[in-house]
């Protein structure tokens, strides 16, 4: 009596695409926004998203933003949790101390600080200019950026690794035939250079986003 074959079908990749919703007065200002998580994309995020993905363990999202309101700000404060420091916009904090008596107290600790950065306070508000980011910053963010692309690669291909070892104990049990085999680890390595491929684009352009002056 012959050995039941099992029908093979090829792996199937999960899709990570956040649900299609109509635009709103929100999204507007976006450049970006993905969620990451162990350096492998969720998805690209509408902003009322932003809160249940930050909360994930090991998640965090990249948002990019294009001269936004106050009122957006207020919106991207809001959905990450933001206050009482917060951002006033692209290069500004924001601290509001819940005793007002600490005020000359933290505007004097950052004086003091060796972060080259000269507090300017009005009332119980202390607003916080950034410096731009210096050339060599921008290297070191590039450098953080390689090092979770490296990351994301690794993971694609632990998953065809994993994959490949499941392939072959089939063969071995005679579960797939060899020409099953084969049209599955072509598949696989098409999927795997597909997406290595998305990693490196993306490493591409946020390393020429962070180096444009």
């Amino acid at each position: 009596m012959g050995t039941a074959r099992r029908e093979f079908k090829p792996p199937v990749v999960p899709r990570y695409d956040a649900p299609h919703r109509k635009p709103d007065h929100r999204s507007l200002m976006l450049v970006s926004c993905v969620a990451y998580q162990n350096g492998r994309k969720l998805a690209d995020l509408p902003v009322e998203d932003i809160s249940e993905y930050v909360s994930r363990p090991d998640c965090f999202v990249w948002v990019a933003l294009a001269d936004p309101s106050a009122d957006e700000i207020d919106v991207m404060a809001e959905e990450f949790g933001l206050h009482p420091l917060a951002v006033e916009d692209a290069r500004t904090l924001t601290i509001v101390p819940y005793d007002k008596q600490m005020v000359a107290v933290i505007e004097k600790a950052i004086m003091k600080s060796d972060l080259g950065i000269t507090p300017n306070t009005a009332g119980s508000v202390i607003r916080v200019p950034m410096p731009a980011l210096t050339e060599e910053r921008r290297r070191d963010l590039t450098k953080v950026v390689k090092h979770e692309a490296e990351n994301a690669r690794v993971a694609i291909r632990n998953v065809r690794r994993d994959v490949m070892h499941e392939l072959k104990e089939m063969l071995k049990e005679k579960m797939i035939s060899e020409d099953d085999d084969h049209r599955a680890h072509d598949e696989i390595q098409k999927l795997t250079d597909k997406y290595v491929a998305e990693v490196d684009h993306v490493v591409a352009e946020k390393e020429k986003e962070l180096m444009q002056v």
